[in-house]
Parts: C-alpha cells; structure tokens; sequence
C-alpha cells in the first residue's frame, strides 16, 4: 500500500508540475471565483482519470505482459520533453487562459476545460500505470485528490512569491523527462515474459504414469 501511495504521488507530480503554474495564473486572475479554480480543477483532474481508468479497464483482456508495453508512451513522452529541453523548446507560450464568463459554473467549466487540455498527455501516462493494477486505482485517485488540494494550496500561496515561481520552473523542467523515462521503463519492465520464457513455458507438465506403474494405485 505504501508503495502504491507513492508511485500515486510520483506519477501526479511528474505529470502536473507545469499544472501548478496554471494554477498559479488561475488565482492570480481576479475575474475567477477562487471557488470556481478549485473545483475546476478537481473536475479536470477528475476527468482525465476517469477517461484514464476507462481506458485501462479495457486492456484487461490483453495479457499483463502486454499492457505493460503502454510503457513505451510515457518512455517516449519522457524522451521527447528531453528533447525538447535541449533543443531549447520547453518554452511556454501562453497560460492558455481565456476570459471567464460571470456565472461561477462557466467559470468551473473553464477552469476544468483548460486543466484537462493542458493535461491531456497524462492520459497516455496514467493508462499504463492503472492497467499494471488496477485494484490500485482508488488508491491513485485519493492521492490525487489530495494532491489536487496540495496544488491548489500551492499554487495560491505562490501567487505572491514570483521569485519561488521561477526557481521551481528553473528546478523542476529537468527533472521532468527524467522522471517520465524513469517510469517508462519501470512499467516495460513488466512486458519481460515476451522475451523472457516462464517455468511453465520451460518444463512441460509431468505425464500421468501408466496404469499398473509401481507407485500407482491398482
């Protein structure tokens, strides 16, 4: 359990460390209800697990070595942001916020709209991790509500410290690709029965003795 209560707490993390920026500008933007950012991020968030859980409820019918090459999607995301990194592209360009229209449910449904765009590519590293077990998944979604809580707290309390800000942006970009191969290859490492022959694939099942052997009843 605590090592499931970890990975949950890694795996949210590592996919929502520009997240917190956004949150940061969410709060920072005095035509939103701080109501509306904190249950819109809870409606985003939760809508890209529960599109994640979908997804890895149907691969149950694939055998465990081959869901746990859904690992190749976090390993390539991981290498790419690396990429990216050193060609010098992990600029952002914008917050991607819009202007929120007055009624506090629009302003949930625009906060939970642009939380889950910007968090679409944690689909494709959130269905590995679920499909490898999936009685695990209510543990991750109780991490991730309360690490939602501790984004949102975060994100508040950083609106004031720009300087905070851009020294976690400066830490926390390299780390990023890091992590993502990190658990890429954490999660192929299940797929090594592809490759990798079982005892039961190595010593065929024992022939009944004949009728009449010693050791057998008449």
């Amino acid at each position: 359990m605590i090592e499931t209560l970890l990975v949950g707490a890694g795996l949210f993390a590592s996919t929502n460390v520009d997240d917190i920026f956004l949150t940061m500008a969410f709060f920072s933007d005095a035509r939103l209800d701080r109501r509306s950012v904190v249950l819109g991020k809870f409606a985003g968030i939760g809508a890209l697990t529960l599109v994640s859980t979908a997804a890895a409820a149907c691969t149950l019918a694939v055998p465990p070595e081959g869901v746990a090459l859904l690992g190749v999607v976090p390993l390539a995301l991981g290498i790419k942001a690396l990429w990216d990194l050193r060609a010098g592209g992990g600029d952002e360009g914008g917050d991607g916020i819009e202007r929120a229209a007055p009624s506090m449910m629009s302003q949930v449904l625009s906060v939970a709209g642009v939380t889950a765009a910007n968090g679409g590519d944690n689909i494709g590293v959130y269905v590995p991790v679920f499909a490898k077990d999936l009685s695990a998944v209510p543990a991750y979604v109780a991490v991730f509500a309360v690490m939602t809580v501790a984004w949102c707290i975060g994100g508040y309390v950083l609106v004031s410290h720009r300087l905070v800000a851009r020294t976690m942006r400066r830490v926390m970009r390299p780390l990023l690709p890091v992590v993502l191969i990190v658990l890429g290859l954490w999660i192929l490492s299940g797929a090594r029965g592809l490759v990798t022959p079982t005892a039961a694939d190595v010593d065929p099942p024992a022939a009944a003795p004949a009728p009449g052997a010693p050791g057998t009843a008449p």
